[in-house]
């Protein structure tokens, strides 16, 4: 199917956010789901103790928690970059433990990170915190016997927002440097409630002290710091799952971003949580989570 019929397809799909538990679609042609079931392969992981994970003059020390399934042999195993939300400048990597222990459970290597706050710390800090855990995580690849060709990011909210925006101009472009590069490629992403297109935001609060100013005073900032704007071929496959009645984060950036991932003719599923807001589709994810993890898990196999 071409482009404009996954864009017709969208506009039809969106009224089922009325019914039934939640509007599943996929940009390969396969049918709806409303969930995808967990893998039956469940193994066992161990938790290293905080982990700096930031150079030794870094303006401030990030920890990552770490978490490391078991394996045999010296299989290489896909690794997560897990990031938390909290509009920029709040929470911890504690929100994301659950999602964490999932990840390592599936066989991955998981870091789990913390990163600088809005408003002391502005764009494009926390993308500089994510593109230095990236490169932490391939200096551990021999150590933690990760794959680094298989490496997503996943978050949720403002860590939805980190994960996304480092799949497109964390590896090249405009903020690659100084400390991206071909180090922070993502294989894949998985993001929930994610804020795609800053410039959708009414100059709010968060937005302004992350950005340092309103759209009037730093458009050029808004453009670069909106995932959306970014998509093209060359974007890796993502899994979005969004609540239908998010006040905060409203679900055209869900719609949005599909539809230009769909254009781009790059691997992407969507997931509309039926009746659910900002808070409440990160709290009742499970189904949303499962079928994030079967789409990367058939993202990432390997012959």
């Amino acid at each position: 199917m071409g482009h404009r019929g996954w864009l017709m397809g969208l506009a039809l799909a969106l009224p089922l956010l009325a019914s039934g538990c939640a509007t599943h679609l996929s940009t390969d042609g396969r049918p709806a789901v409303e969930n995808a079931p967990a893998s039956s392969s469940q193994r066992a992981f161990r938790r290293l103790p905080p982990q700096p994970y930031t150079p030794h003059d870094w303006p401030a020390s990030l920890n990552a928690h770490v978490y490391l399934p078991e394996t045999l042999g010296d299989t290489r195993r896909p690794a997560a970059l897990v990031v938390h939300g909290g509009g920029w400048q709040r929470r911890d990597p504690s929100d994301m433990a659950d999602i964490a222990e999932q990840l390592a459970a599936r066989g991955y290597v998981v870091a789990n990170v913390a990163y600088r706050f809005a408003p002391d710390y502005r764009f494009p800090a926390q993308l500089h915190d994510l593109q230095v855990a990236m490169a932490w995580l391939h200096e551990h690849a021999d150590e933690w016997r990760i794959d680094t060709s298989r490496i997503v990011g996943v978050g949720y909210s403002s860590g939805a927002h980190l994960v996304s925006l480092l799949s497109v101009l964390g590896a090249e472009g405009p903020l690659a440097s100084p400390h991206g590069g071909e180090h922070a490629r993502l294989a894949a992403v998985l993001a929930g409630g994610l804020p795609s297109d800053l410039m959708k935001f009414a100059d709010g609060r968060l937005v302004v002290e992350f950005i340092g100013g309103t759209r009037a005073e730093q458009r050029r900032a808004y453009e670069l710091a909106s995932p959306a704007r970014h998509v093209d071929a060359d974007t890796p496959p993502h899994f979005l799952f969004h609540g239908s009645l998010d006040s905060l984060v409203p679900v055209d950036h869900a719609t949005d971003m599909y539809a230009r991932l769909a254009a781009s003719e790059v691997p992407a599923e969507l997931y509309l949580q039926r009746l659910r807001g900002h808070i409440s589709g990160f709290l009742t994810r499970d189904g949303a989570i499962d079928a994030g993890l079967a789409f990367l898990d058939e993202q990432l196999a390997t012959e």
